[in-house]
């Protein structure tokens, strides 16, 4: 699969999950369809920085659509559950992206410093995919060329992802594999490595702004209707 192959299929996972978040009261196979979107984001963030002509330009553009994303990503938040202050993602992918600029100018010490302290600030600060979300785009930088290692490592980090979100409320490990709707979704998370496996190293259609219009328009257009049109 090439670049444009697998920014096509998350746009689609992305709009399947939110759409299935907006419209439906209950966990769907939208949702378990959707898991695959961050994944093949949070890849596709490697490709760019390794691709890249200017890393500055690519760190300023991804702020841009981050902050112009804001207003749409808290429309979706509200019309969703009725919460307001949430970050969307596009800046946890943006936090991963530095990690990975600081790990290679820098040192692997000082790499690993950063990724923590920006994976504590985008889970406090309620990022879309918090910790995990950075520490999967730095992971997937890590082990670009190792994609045994960064399989396994991925799916544990899933594991663990899952697990952290529920041990507040008291559960154990067993009830995240138990085949409830939650396992399933962390089950569905798992293969989603399978589209980056497929991935072939070409770039195929210059899609550079796919993403960062596609985001914030089907947030947009689905919280109008949610709010305003869908009774």
């Amino acid at each position: 699969m090439s670049s444009f192959v697998l920014k096509v299929i998350a746009c689609v996972c992305m709009f399947c999950d939110h759409f299935g978040d907006y419209y439906f009261d209950s966990v769907t196979i939208l949702n378990y369809i959707g898991r695959f979107a961050f994944t093949i984001f949070a890849f596709q963030i490697v490709q760019g920085y390794i691709h890249t002509h200017n890393i500055k330009k690519y760190i300023l553009r991804l702020g841009l659509f981050a902050v112009i994303s804001q207003i749409p990503y808290m429309l979706f938040c509200y019309a969703h559950s009725g919460r307001w202050f949430e970050i969307n993602v596009i800046f946890t992918l943006l936090f991963g992206l530095l990690v990975i600029l600081v790990y290679d100018k820098y040192n692997k010490f000082v790499g690993f410093t950063v990724c923590f302290a920006l994976g504590i600030i985008a889970q406090v600060l309620h990022f879309d995919y918090g910790f995990y979300g950075v520490f999967v785009v730095f992971m997937f930088y890590l082990l670009r060329d190792k994609k045994i290692y960064m399989s396994l490592l991925f799916i544990i980090s899933v594991i663990a992802h899952y697990y952290m979100r529920v041990i507040k409320y008291g559960v154990t490990l067993k009830y995240v594999f138990s085949g409830n709707q939650y396992s399933i979704l962390m089950y569905s998370t798992c293969i989603s490595i399978i589209p980056v496996l497929l991935f072939n190293g070409k770039k195929g259609k210059d899609t550079k702004y796919l993403f960062y219009i596609f985001y914030p328009l089907h947030l947009l257009i689905l919280s109008l209707l949610k709010l305003y049109l869908i009774k």
